[in-house]
């Protein structure tokens, strides 16, 4: 069974760069099947699919937010990354991280708990 935990810092100043790392274990992130992904719900809204990485370490972003975005990921730790940048009080959220087990942006897997992301100065 797959299980994912996100971490990072739970607040983040306007136009600074959010930075949160999913650990992934009982699963590789170089497995060619699986896309593993970040999401996103601000408060009230729905949930935002923002982007994955691929076991081949293809990166994929929602077209909305790909000029801030980037993932990346460390193979060693089996972790992966999501960095967004310039951030606002618009990207205030619980990020979750999890798994897309055949296709990309579906079929998901286990889920990280999610971490609260509030911007504020």
């Amino acid at each position: 069974q797959v299980q994912l935990q996100e971490s990072g810092p739970g607040l983040v100043k306007p136009s600074q760069t959010l930075s949160l790392t999913c650990t992934v274990s009982g699963g590789s992130i170089t497995s060619n099947v699986y896309y593993w992904t970040w999401i996103r719900q601000p408060p009230g809204k729905g949930l935002e699919w923002m982007g994955a990485i691929a076991g081949s370490g293809k990166a994929y972003y929602s077209p909305p937010l790909r000029s801030r975005t980037s993932i990346s990921r460390d193979t060693s730790k089996n972790q992966f990354t999501l960095q967004l940048s310039s951030v606002t009080p618009e990207d205030t959220a619980v990020y979750y991280c999890t798994v897309s087990l055949t296709y990309l942006r579906g079929d998901f897997g286990s889920w990280g708990q999610g971490t609260q992301v509030t911007v504020s100065s």
